[in-house]
């Protein structure tokens, strides 16, 4: 007698990763549609010789829609959008790995890898000048406003102008790198009136201005590494007459009467009088005596 025996495959076995916690550091600027992890790192092994089903997931809120898998039955990862390491600079993500379709109502096994992805930023922006005021949600752009400062006619300052609203002054944004900055005047100085200090951005004057004019300065300020990464700022010198007297009233005490009732904004007049004259208050400077 002859007896053939069939022996049916129990699923009884689940999936198995080759590494069950795996660390990946991506490049802020990667392009999107980059493969950041390959498929055979990433593939599960079964002892039953099924289909794997993969699935990936995010933990960490905020930083899903970013990467994902090939397919469902292809693990590989790869980039899905631009990453933003001020949005985000680390991301937790599960692969899940099944014997079965996600929603199959068989019994299904099930193994997981965690992968730790970290952002290193890239040098990817301008030097920001200081202060500005970021003009978008996700404070990418900030926009500084115009440096002022004022000097003397025919006078040179021997100390950095003091300037408003605060000194120059511009950083690398992209702040875990933090190259530094060099300043120069490209233009606005055709009298070379002024100089910039390349290291600190202090404005100093090589000769008195000779002219009531204003001056408008564009200072640049570059990373030393890389002089393609560049912002202008814009710095508007007043040049005025020195002032060598203090104002000062024309008299010491104003007296002046109102009419009880009267509503805001009514006129003031000069007391003792017959009413009809407002009151004045003026002060005079001897730096104009003809204004």
């Amino acid at each position: 007698l002859e007896i053939h025996v069939t022996i049916l495959n129990e699923n009884d076995n689940s999936p198995v990763f080759m590494q069950t916690n795996l660390t990946k550091v991506v490049p802020e600027d990667t392009k999107v549609n980059a493969t950041i992890l390959a498929r055979e790192n990433l593939s599960a092994s079964d002892a039953d010789l099924d289909i794997i089903f993969y699935e990936l997931t995010t933990i960490v809120p905020g930083t899903d829609g970013y990467f994902a898998i090939k397919g469902v039955n292809n693990p590989e990862i790869y980039l899905q959008k631009a990453l933003n390491y001020e949005k985000f600079n680390s991301t937790t993500l599960v692969l899940y790995a099944r014997d079965r379709p996600v929603g199959s109502t068989d019994a299904t096994n099930t193994a997981s890898t965690t992968i730790n992805i970290f952002i290193e930023q890239a040098d990817n922006r301008s030097p920001r000048f200081l202060p500005c005021n970021f003009v978008n949600m996700d404070k990418s752009i900030c926009i500084s406003s115009p440096y002022i400062g004022r000097v003397n006619i025919s006078e040179m300052s021997t100390e950095p102008l003091i300037l408003e609203p605060g000194p120059i002054y511009a950083i690398d944004p992209d702040y875990s790198l933090n190259e530094k900055i060099v300043y120069s005047i490209v233009d606005g100085d055709a009298d070379q009136v002024f100089s910039v200090d390349a290291d600190t951005g202090n404005l100093t004057m090589n000769k008195p201005a000779t002219s009531l004019d204003s001056y408008l300065l564009q200072v640049m300020a570059t990373q030393a590494n890389n002089i393609q990464k560049y912002s202008i700022a814009s710095v508007q010198i007043k040049v005025i007459k020195k002032s060598n007297y203090a104002p000062y009233f024309e008299s010491k005490r104003y007296n002046g009467s109102v009419f009880a009732g009267l509503d805001a904004g009514s006129f003031v007049f000069q007391a003792g009088g017959d009413h009809s004259t407002p009151l004045r208050i003026t002060a005079m400077d001897d730096d104009f005596p003809n204004v």
